[in-house]
């Protein structure tokens, strides 16, 4: 391997398979793989779970055109989705416009879209699960 990646893996607190909904419908994002809890080739233990998580997802990866995120819901209600910004790079100021639109549905816009010296179009929102999303338009796509 010469090369090293990173995808991001979120944990949604029991709330992934709306996140996955979301998802497909804001960002066109295609599932690729869903695994529940109890479809685990290998038995949990007990305490890992908390009560009703069985159903829950225990792996989720999603396609947004090309960029892969992956998913859970975790094993518990405390996750937090701070610090941090997930940054999408799209090919046109109208698909930047469509796409932060549907991430602010019942979230908040941190910065409208708009030129900036590195981007002629972008725009930071958090969604309604508190994850922090940069939408631009490249330079060299403009």
């Amino acid at each position: 391997m010469n090369q090293c990646s990173i995808t991001p893996y979120l944990t949604f607190s029991g709330r992934a398979d709306e996140a996955i909904i979301f998802y497909v419908e804001a960002l066109e994002a295609r599932v690729e793989v869903i695994m529940r809890y109890h479809e685990s080739p290998e038995p949990l233990p007990d305490f890992i779970l908390q009560a009703r998580f069985q159903d829950k997802i225990l792996h989720a990866a999603l396609n947004i055109h090309g960029a892969r995120i992956m998913l859970s819901d975790g094993c518990d209600s405390f996750t937090k989705l701070d610090g941090f910004s997930l940054s999408l790079a799209v090919p046109t100021p109208e698909i930047a416009e469509r796409y932060f639109q549907n991430l602010a549905l019942d979230g908040n816009v941190t910065m409208p879209l708009g030129a900036t010296f590195w981007s002629p179009c972008f725009g930071m929102v958090t969604d309604k699960f508190n994850l922090s999303w940069m939408i631009m338009v490249p330079p060299q796509a403009a």
